[in-house]
């Protein structure tokens, strides 16, 4: 999987639930919330003043991209 600041939380965690740590290490918890079916990697990391690129690389290297 390739994340861009477009995919989806709820993608990502459907692609692998073990990436959870890496959204709480930014200060997202809330992975039953509805919003995170609708909201992509961008949005969420403004409302909880996440560095967004730094979070996709964390990702990309997860899913080996």
């Amino acid at each position: 999987m390739k994340v861009t600041k477009d995919t989806i939380i709820g993608d990502i965690l459907d692609a692998s639930a073990e990436t959870k740590p890496f959204f709480m290490a930014v200060g997202m918890h809330c992975f039953e919330c509805p919003v995170s079916r609708m909201e992509t990697v961008a949005e969420a990391c403004a409302v909880h003043g996440a560095d967004a690129d730094e979070l996709i690389a964390k990702l990309n290297a997860f899913f080996g991209e």
